[in-house]
């Protein structure tokens, strides 16, 4: 990159001269003597020339020959040259999108003014929202997640290699014991259960990964369900041979891309063995079978594995694109403070062009009506740990409706704290075919919007703010009709 960087550089300065002095690749060719087709090359950044070759390139175009091979670019370059130059493009694996680094370079060097203006709205928007390198690694990681429908059959393929080598029957509910006794024999782990939680400052940290010793900290506040995660993302990083990664869980620092996903690879393989394909397909297919939905059914599936409900819905994510053909739908995690009115969409995943409901950061209102938002209010008023509920939800604004399953828990971290963790199955063709409760009266049907703000719902009992939204845009469309109209009125003179 360092050596196609210079010749990029150099390429963009050279084009950028030549245009301001109004001359055309041929006028250039017959002023230097050089031929078209290599001034072209060395403009593209294919090529960059000989000291002589630059020599007469500066005095014909009347540059000093220190200007025309410094990397400094002017103010109208300069945010390419960043960009060129930047960890971003070293850090993130543009194969892995499909994106090659020489077709980077060749959209810079044929349109750098346009290039220019996009990245400079980039850089706007991400400042405007306080997008951070975090938030942009989140960001990709989810639209590598997304383009391929969330489904990776070779980490599959590893889960079962490794069941099969290591005689770990996926038939039965995996324990933290049995993941334990790999880590400590096969990997050389140490597992120390007491050091976190002398160190108040640590949090919500769940784990730490000391890699010199092998030493695994947990935090003595996790369930068997959190220790048996984290185990298996342990054994994901060691059998699939991942040196580059994080060492905390939930982490707090990186320091490339290939860490964040290589985080994924991990969780995605941790998901893979604790619930299996093949053994939730299975269940899912008794339930989809059935007239009626049966709560408890539901919830027992949940229960025949060793994973937090946030686990299992991640894990449906999965599986419902790959073994029900369900592709478009979306997950929620919201957090939820008791007795606060405050609602935080803080992870989410899109298999769908859809676009409700998303996060939103511009502090308005989530819907109310959401079962998402109803399972987090049941849950910090009662004393249940799990507090579950099932809903059709139907978006008016966009014409499309929803099946969502919604579960709520307590986060034992933080007093007073939950979380809802929600996936929603767009209804269509494919879902009334699959899912025979589609029809069971007892599933309550909701209109919703995503915020109170851009909600046209008249009659809400549980409105939060009004749609000053909307009413924006009714007034825009108005002053728009009225405008039309006066032309409409004085387009002829003689009126």
């Amino acid at each position: 990159m360092e050596e196609d960087y210079i010749k990029v550089i150099f390429g963009l300065k050279l084009k950028q001269i030549r245009t301001e002095k109004n001359l055309s690749l041929f006028g250039l060719s017959k002023l230097s003597g050089l031929s078209k087709s290599y001034l072209n090359e060395i403009e593209n950044g294919k090529k960059y020339p000989k000291p002589d070759k630059i020599a007469t390139l500066s005095d014909k175009l009347e540059v000093p020959y220190d200007q025309m091979v410094s990397l400094k670019l002017d103010k109208n370059l300069a945010p390419i040259g960043e960009l060129l130059q930047s960890k971003i493009l070293k850090e993130i694996p543009l194969e892995l999108f499909g994106i090659k680094e020489s077709n980077l370079i060749d959209i810079v060097s044929n349109a750098p003014a346009k290039v220019n203006a996009f990245i400079s709205t980039i850089i706007e928007i991400a400042k405007h929202y306080n997008f951070s390198r975090e938030s942009f690694f989140l960001a990709s990681v989810r639209s590598f997640q997304e383009a391929n429908n969330n489904y990776f059959d070779d980490l599959e393929q590893q889960v079962l290699k490794f069941s099969k080598a290591y005689q770990v029957d996926l038939n039965r509910k995996l324990t933290a014991n049995d993941l334990e006794e790999i880590l400590i024999e096969e990997y050389g782990y140490s597992i120390n259960y007491n050091e976190i939680s002398k160190h108040e400052a640590l949090g919500n940290l769940r784990s730490v990964f000391v890699p010199n010793t092998k030493t695994l900290l947990l935090a003595n506040e996790i369930d068997e369900a959190q220790r048996t995660f984290i185990y298996a993302k342990e054994i994901a990083y060691n059998y699939l041979e991942i040196e580059d990664r994080l060492h905390t869980f939930p982490w707090i620092k990186f320091n490339r891309f290939d860490q964040v996903l290589n985080n994924f690879y991990a969780s995605y393989f941790a998901g893979a063995m604790v619930i299996p394909k093949e053994e939730l397909t299975t269940q899912l297919e008794s339930i989809f079978e059935k007239e009626t939905f049966y709560k408890s059914q539901f919830l027992s599936m949940i229960g025949r594995f060793n994973a937090s409900p946030e686990s299992f819905y991640q894990r449906l994510t999965n599986i419902l694109p790959k073994s029900f053909n369900f592709k478009n739908l979306f997950f929620l995690r919201i957090t939820h403070k008791a007795n606060s009115d405050k609602y935080y969409l803080n992870k989410e995943l899109h298999l769908s062009h859809q676009h409700s409901p998303r996060a939103n950061e511009t502090n308005e209102h989530y819907c109310r009506r959401w079962v998402s938002l109803k399972v987090l209010k049941d849950i910090s008023q009662s004393n249940s740990s799990h507090e579950f509920d099932i809903q059709i939800s139907n978006y008016p604004s966009h014409d499309t409706k929803y099946l969502v399953f919604s579960s709520a828990t307590k986060d034992p971290f933080r007093k007073d704290q939950f979380r809802s963790i929600s996936i929603g199955l767009l209804i269509n063709k494919q879902l009334e075919r699959r899912l025979k409760f589609l029809g069971d009266e007892g599933i309550k049907n909701r209109e919703v919007g995503v915020t109170c703000e851009r909600c046209a719902i008249a009659d809400c009992g549980v409105r939060q703010a009004p749609a000053i939204v909307l009413e924006k845009v009714e007034k825009n469309k108005k002053i728009e009709l009225i405008v039309e109209e006066l032309n409409a009125k004085f387009q002829n003179p003689l009126d």
